[in-house]
């Protein structure tokens, strides 16, 4: 699996899971809704600093959403 798909199905299921939107994740994080949006389909790879920010927001890891096994 893609490293891009791995850290997408993550995103998505780290912010379902905190009951968090798009734009709440994104609001919290300082980037825009639509770059959320891009990174859970895909379509844009984030930076180091971007992850980091989008861990401490989901209270997880930033290994966690680049872990192919998590769950």
């Amino acid at each position: 699996m893609e490293i891009r798909e791995v850290f997408a199905r993550n995103l998505r299921r780290h912010r379902q899971r905190k009951k968090l939107s798009q734009e709440a994740l994104a609001h919290e994080a300082g980037v825009d809704r639509t770059y959320v949006s891009a990174l859970e389909r895909r379509v844009y790879a984030a930076s180091i600093d971007t992850v980091a920010r989008l861990a401490k927001v989901l209270g997880v890891k930033p290994a966690d959403l680049l872990d192919p096994d998590s769950r």
